[in-house]
């Protein structure tokens, strides 16, 4: 019997997908036919009769506490904003350089004149405060202590980065009332005033957390490298997106490549089976060549935009940036100092 990663894989690579065959006889492929997405989530009841009253005033986007129509009580958290960008930053694999990413985007995006603040959605592994080398006394679930306010939990972090870490609670956040998503549904709409764009650094996987703030964000970058387990990983995200939403494309960040080729390869790989198997298209944002003061960075708990704001690999960042603000591709060259950081270190 072969598995779900050994069809994803072969989806990744051949582009076709393994059927079992009876038992005798020789194994063939057979097509998959793309899905049609499924309806929209229902309004929550009190958005719905305002809906049959003809009120003007319902949100564009949905509630945090909208209802599932899978199953009862399978509530999906969705933070409504109307006027920031809201960016989640996710991965199907752990490891691949999600949060330092995110990071210094937010560095880069400041540079931009943008006000940024990144809401740490990670499972509470506080992984924005070990990049930024601080800690943050209140987390988002302190919204739901009396008195507690945005600008409470609000850390103003070093280099100019404004976040809010998500806390050891995050996971349980499904099980949350409608009361208390109410609540911290009406405390962080606050935070569409005291920001441009909204990064949401998510945890790694499909985990249903994961899902739904992917779901609930008007943009997804999807985050991979060129190894065949974290590509595989990345499409089994694209596969439970396009389930959800067909109208908006994901952007694809390829991290830790030798050369454009490799990040070529990726895309047209990622491209080409989810045009084929899901219907969906897939945007490229860019690429982040390996870079040894990356690993440097991180080890001294300081962004690598801020070490060296000339590195390789943070002018990818900034191209990366850049083509978020104004949608033109940067091109980004190696450049004299890292042709001779290469030459002398290999």
């Amino acid at each position: 019997m072969i598995d779900q990663a050994s069809r994803l894989r072969a989806l990744v690579g051949d582009k076709k997908e393994y059927s079992p065959a009876p038992a005798g006889s020789a194994p063939q492929l057979t097509m998959v036919t793309p899905q049609a997405a499924p309806p929209p989530l229902p309004l929550a009841p009190e958005y719905r009769s305002m809906q049959l009253q003809g009120r003007p005033d319902i949100p564009s986007s949905l509630s945090p506490f909208t209802e599932s129509g899978s199953a009862q009580n399978d509530e999906v958290f969705r933070p409504a904003f109307s006027g920031a960008r809201i960016i989640a930053v996710t991965s199907g694999k752990g490891g691949v350089g999600k949060t330092n990413l995110t990071v210094n985007l937010a560095i880069a995006l400041r540079e931009e004149g943008k006000r940024v603040v990144i809401i740490d959605a990670d499972m509470g592994m506080a992984n924005v405060d070990v990049v930024l080398g601080t800690s943050s006394k209140k987390t988002l679930l302190s919204l739901l202590e009396p008195g507690v306010t945005f600008d409470d939990i609000l850390t103003h972090g070093p280099h100019g980065v404004d976040y809010i870490s998500g806390g050891s609670g995050m996971e349980h956040i499904a099980d949350f009332t409608p009361e208390e998503r109410k609540i911290l549904w009406e405390k962080l709409s606050v935070c569409d005033s005291q920001a441009d764009i909204i990064l949401i650094d998510t945890g790694a996987g499909l985990g249903k957390n994961v899902l739904d703030f992917i779901l609930a964000a008007d943009e997804v970058i999807l985050v991979t490298t060129p190894e065949p387990t974290a590509i595989t990983d990345a499409y089994a995200v694209m596969k439970a997106y396009s389930r959800y939403e067909k109208e908006r494309t994901l952007r694809l960040v390829v991290n830790r490549v030798y050369d454009e080729a490799d990040s070529s390869d990726v895309v047209a790989k990622l491209r080409q089976t989810a045009q084929r198997f899901l219907g969906s298209d897939l945007e490229y944002g860019g690429c982040i060549y390996e870079d040894r003061n990356v690993l440097k960075s991180v080890r001294r708990q300081t962004p690598f935009m801020v070490a060296d704001s000339e590195t390789i690999a943070s002018r990818c960042v900034k191209a990366i940036a850049a083509k978020l603000l104004t949608g033109r591709s940067q091109s980004v060259k190696r450049g004299w100092r890292e042709f001779l950081a290469r030459f002398w270190n290999s």
